[in-house]
């Protein structure tokens, strides 16, 4: 097997291209947590007095670094939860309901108040995670039907199922924080 000149594209089998994705990622991720890891060495390094000694744990190891250790919503706190969540409500709300909403009832449920269904918040927010992994260039020309198939889809289906978290929000007004849904503009009383 020839090495491939300079300026041939390199061509790899469909099979390998799976392996090959998820081995790019992988080394994106830990290069991005090196990068963070380095950065926040550096500061440290800078802001440390002369004879102060690094952190460490109960054990007497070094401590464990402070900061998310999941991009997941679910685990994160305080502003970066509140950044997050915006974000998260801005792709729901400009480009997931407008494109896959449908039409509420209560076999399909929806609430608009899905901020306050913390199981909504969670599968909404791995909807996103994956839609921003499967649009990207990088996933290829099968990333959106990917994304359509192994993650809009059964997510969809579990968050607007009648026994789903949204369930109530259509067949009950006494529910908290809630009120019954109905077309845009209609008055609910």
């Amino acid at each position: 097997m020839s090495e491939p000149l300079p300026n041939e594209p390199v061509r790899v089998a469909d099979h390998d291209l799976n392996d090959l994705v998820s081995t790019v990622n992988r080394l994106v991720t830990e290069a991005q947590r090196q990068g963070e890891t380095i950065a926040r060495l550096s500061g440290e390094d800078a802001e440390e007095g002369p004879g102060e000694a690094e952190p460490t744990s109960t054990d007497g190891g070094p401590a464990e670094p402070e900061g998310p250790s999941s991009i997941f919503i679910l685990a994160l706190a305080g502003t970066a939860y509140e950044e997050e969540l915006a974000a998260l409500g801005t792709w729901v709300e400009r480009l997931l309901l407008p494109v896959y909403g449908r039409e509420i009832t209560t076999g399909r449920p929806w609430c608009f108040e899905w901020r306050e269904h913390p199981e909504a918040i969670a599968r909404l927010h791995g909807l996103w995670l994956a839609w921003q992994q499967f649009t990207d260039t990088e996933a290829g020309l099968a990333g959106p039907a990917t994304w359509h198939r192994d993650h809009l889809d059964p997510t969809w289906l579990q968050l607007r199922a009648p026994d789903g978290p949204f369930g109530a929000c259509t067949t009950s007004p006494a529910r908290p924080s809630h009120r019954l849904l109905a077309a845009p503009g209609a008055e609910v009383n």
